[in-house]
C-alpha cells in the first residue's frame, strides 16, 4: 500500500451533475458517507440533496467554485472528509489538485501528481509515448510557440492539419486546417480558447488522419502493479471535435486487434507508473493502423458502456484502489459481453450550431419502464441548467446481446426522452441512431459533417403538427385565456424557428376543430378570404393532466400522447419523439423576415453568457465577418461578428461582464468606412 492510498470513511466529490450523483451512488453502496461541493448556481442542485452533507464554495463561475482548489480543501476540513474524488472535467486531471489534497493529507482517487503532469500536457505526452515506441501520428510538439516557429513546423506535416491544446482535450482549442492561408487564424482562434478552458496556451500540430475512427483503451492499475486494459469504446460520432455517440466494443476492432492497442495501451501506463482508471485514445485508420493521441488520467463521461459489457463498477473499482486494494480480476478474467451504445443528451441549440442553452427545466421525463436502458443524470422539474457549466444534462446507455439490438433500444429510449423548457439534441441523437449509416456501421470521425447536415438545419413542424401545439396551448394550458369550451372559438398565433402561423380553433365536442394557416410558403392574412391556405385537423381529448403536462389526444383519428408546458411567452410541446417550443404572439402581427435584424445591424446575445473580448470601438469601422463580441458560456466560445461593412454605431458590451440572452450587444450602421 502506497503513503497516499489507505481506507477511508468519508468522500468528498468535487464536482457537480450527474457526475456527482454516480459516483455517490456507488460510494453509498460500499458504505461509505458522501460529502457535495456546490456553487451558488447550484444551491438546489440534485446533487446537493443527495449527499449526506453539502459544503458552498463559492459563486457560480467555475474559478470561484468547482476550479477553487483552496475552497475544495477548505470544504473537505470542514465536512470530515478523508478522501477527494475530482469526478470528470474542472480540477480531474488537474496535478496541483491532486498535489494539493495529497498535502492536506487525503486520500486523491485518482493516479499520482507525476502521472497527470507526464500525461496530462499532449506536447509531453506525445514524447514520452515515442520513447516508449508507441505509433504516434507525425507532428510537432517543440518548444517553440510563436507563430513563425509553428508556420515553419507546419511545412514538413503538411496538409491538412489539426491544431491542438496542449493541456486540454474535449476539442476545445483544436482546430481542422486545410492550408497555409488559414493557419495563422486558427493558431491565433486555438490559442485563445486553450487559454480560457486551461491556462495555457501551448499548441501542437499534428497530420489530420482523414476518416479515422476514435478508438480508446480503458486501462485501470492498482499500487501493488498490477495494470490491466478493459478493451475498447468506439468515440467516432462527435461534433466539433466532441463526442456525442460512444459504443464497446469497436465494431472496427477485431480481437488480434485488441491485444495489441490494449496491450500498447497497458505498457504505456506502466512506463509512467500509473494508478487507479485512464484512458489511452487514440485515431485508428481504414488499413487497421493505430495512432496515439492523448491519455485521459480520470475516469470518462463514457465508462458506462465498459461497465455494461464487462459487467465491472468502475467507480467501485477506484475507490477500492484509492484505499490500496488490489484489482479484483486478472486480464485473462476480464471478459467483453454483448455490445453498449450510449448518448449524451445536451442543452444546446442544434439548428443555431450546437450553441449551449440554458434556462428551466419545465418537464424531465426519462424513459420509463419496460425500456432497458440507464439514465445518468441531474435533472428536476422546476430546476434550472446553469449557463457557467458544460452543456450535458444526462447520458443514456443500453446493452443488447447485438449492435443491433442495443442500437434498437436506444432508439427507442432517446425517443421517449422528454426535456422541455430549453432546447436540446434530443432529437438529432435519434437521427443519428436512426441513421442508415450508423445501422450499417459505416461510422468515422467526420459521420457528422457527411451524413447528418439535414438533420442540423432546422425543421420545421408540419400544420398537423401545429394544430397538436395549438390544443396544448389552447385546449389545455391556456384555458383561462382562450376558453374553447365556453366560448365557439378563439384563435391563437404561434411561431416555431422562423415560421408563424395563425391557429383558430373552434369548439365541438369533446375537443376543437383546429384551423391552420401561414407557414412556409404561404401568405401573411388574416382571414377567410386571404387566399392563404389552412389544413383542418380534427382534434378530440380522450386523457389530460393538466398538472403533470400530459394528454392523450385524437388528431384526425390518430391517438398521440402529448406532454406539454408553458414558460414565459412560449409552449413547450413533446410529441412523436420530437421536443417544439412555440412562442406566442398576436395572431394580427406581419411576419418577421428572420434577415430584418441583420439588416439592422442589431446583434443580440444568442445565450447568457460572459462576455470575454470586445473586439471594436465604438464609431470603429468594421468589415463583413469582423469579430466584434467574444461570449462564453458552458466551456464553449461564441464569436459575435459584423453582418456587413460598417460602423460601430452602439456598443453596449463590456469585457468581464455578463450578456443575457437577447440583450443587445452592438449595432453595426452600414455605410461608407471612416
Amino acid at each position: 500500500m502506497s503513503a497516499t492510498s489507505r481506507p477511508f470513511h468519508t468522500l468528498l466529490v468535487a464536482n457537480r451533475g450527474e457526475i456527482a450523483m454516480r459516483i455517490m451512488r456507488t460510494a453509498r453502496r460500499l458504505g461509505l458517507a458522501t460529502v457535495a461541493v456546490y456553487s451558488e448556481a447550484d444551491r438546489h442542485g440534485p446533487h446537493v440533496a443527495y449527499a449526506d452533507r453539502a459544503v458552498r464554495i463559492g459563486d457560480a463561475a467555475p474559478r470561484a467554485s468547482y476550479l477553487n482548489i483552496a475552497a475544495i480543501i477548505e470544504a473537505a476540513r470542514r465536512s470530515g472528509a478523508d478522501a477527494v474524488h475530482p469526478g470528470y472535467g474542472f480540477l480531474a486531471e488537474n496535478a496541483e489538485f491532486a498535489d494539493a489534497v495529497a498535502q492536506a493529507g487525503l486520500v486523491f482517487v485518482g493516479p499520482p501528481a507525476a502521472a497527470i503532469r507526464a500525461m496530462g500536457n499532449k506536447a509531453e505526452a506525445k514524447r514520452l509515448m515515442l520513447a516508449a515506441d508507441m505509433p504516434c501520428i507525425p507532428g510537432y510538439q517543440g518548444e517553440a510557440q510563436d507563430d513563425a516557429a509553428l508556420l515553419q513546423a507546419a511545412a514538413p506535416i503538411g496538409f491538412p492539419l489539426m491544431v491542438k491544446a496542449a493541456a486540454g482535450g474535449g476539442g476545445r482549442g483544436m482546430r481542422l486546417v486545410h492550408d497555409v492561408h488559414a493557419l495563422p487564424g486558427a493558431l491565433a482562434s486555438a490559442r485563445s480558447e486553450a487559454m480560457a478552458a486551461f491556462g495555457s496556451g501551448q499548441l501542437i500540430l499534428e497530420r489530420a488522419v482523414i476518416a479515422p475512427r476514435h478508438v480508446e483503451i480503458q486501462v485501470f492499475a492498482d499500487t501493488q502493479g498490477h495494470v490491466i486494459h478493459l478493451g475498447e469504446r468506439d468515440c467516432s460520432v462527435q461534433r466539433r471535435h466532441q463526442k456525442v455517440v460512444e459504443e464497446a466494443p469497436s465494431p472496427a476492432v477485431s480481437p488480434a486487434l485488441r491485444e495489441r492497442m490494449g496491450g500498447a495501451a497497458v505498457r504505456a501506463a506502466q512506463a509512467i507508473g500509473y494508478v487507479g482508471a485512464g484512458t489511452m485514445e487514440f485515431l485508428l485508420d481504414g488499413d487497421g493502423n493505430f495512432y496515439f493521441m492523448e491519455m485521459n488520467t480520470r475516469l470518462q463521461v463514457e465508462h458506462a458502456v465498459t461497465e455494461a459489457i464487462t459487467g465491472f463498477d468502475l467507480v467501485e473499482w477506484q475507490l477500492r484502489v484509492a484505499a490500496g486494494e488490489p484489482l479484483p480480476v486478472t486480464q485473462e478474467q476480464v471478459a467483453l459481453r454483448g455490445h453498449a451504445i450510449e448518448v449524451r443528451l445536451t442543452a444546446e441549440d442544434v439548428a443555431a450550431g450546437f450553441l449551449p442553452q440554458g434556462g428551466p427545466v419545465l418537464r424531465w421525463r426519462a424513459p420509463g419502464a419496460g425500456h432497458d436502458v440507464r439514465v445518468d443524470h441531474a435533472l428536476q422539474e422546476g430546476g434550472e441548467i446553469p449557463v457557467h457549466y458544460d452543456s450535458m444534462v444526462a447520458k443514456l446507455v443500453t446493452h443488447g446481446a447485438t449492435r443491433e439490438e442495443a442500437r434498437r433500444k436506444l432508439l427507442r429510449a432517446v425517443e421517449q426522452t422528454v426535456l422541455l423548457g430549453v432546447a436540446s439534441n434530443q432529437g438529432f441523437l435519434a437521427d443519428c441512431l436512426a441513421h442508415e449509416a450508423f445501422a450499417g456501421n459505416q461510422v468515422h470521425t467526420g459521420f457528422v459533417d457527411t451524413h447528418m447536415q439535414a438533420a442540423l438545419r432546422t425543421t420545421q413542424p408540419a400544420a398537423a403538427q401545429v394544430a397538436c401545439a395549438a390544443l396544448a396551448a389552447a385546449g389545455l394550458l391556456a384555458a383561462s385565456e382562450c376558453p374553447a369550451l365556453v366560448a365557439p372559438a378563439c384563435s391563437l398565433g404561434l411561431q416555431a424557428g422562423e415560421q408563424q402561423w395563425r391557429v383558430d380553433l373552434r369548439a365541438v365536442a369533446q375537443g376543437w376543430e383546429v384551423a391552420v394557416r401561414g407557414g412556409e410558403g404561404e401568405g401573411e392574412g388574416e382571414g377567410e378570404g386571404d387566399g392563404t391556405s389552412a389544413e383542418i385537423v380534427s382534434v378530440r381529448v380522450l386523457r389530460a393532466d393538466l398538472e403533470q403536462g400530459s394528454a392523450l389526444v385524437e388528431c384526425n383519428g390518430m391517438a398521440l400522447p402529448l406532454v406539454f408546458a408553458t414558460g414565459g411567452d412560449a409552449v413547450h410541446l413533446f410529441s412523436a419523439g420530437r421536443a417544439w417550443r412555440f412562442a406566442r404572439l398576436d395572431p394580427r402581427q406581419k411576419k418577421r423576415n428572420p434577415g430584418d435584424a441583420g439588416r439592422a445591424g442589431e446583434l443580440l446575445a444568442p445565450l447568457t453568457a460572459r462576455i470575454v473580448a470586445v473586439k471594436a470601438a465604438a464609431g470603429e469601422a468594421v468589415l463583413a465577418g469582423q469579430v466584434l463580441v467574444v461570449l462564453e458560456a458552458m466551456k464553449m466560445e461564441h464569436a459575435i461578428v459584423a453582418p456587413f461593412d460598417g460602423v460601430i454605431a452602439q456598443l453596449h458590451a463590456r469585457e468581464g461582464g455578463q450578456a443575457r440572452a437577447g440583450s443587445l450587444l452592438v449595432k453595426v450602421d452600414a455605410g461608407e468606412q471612416a
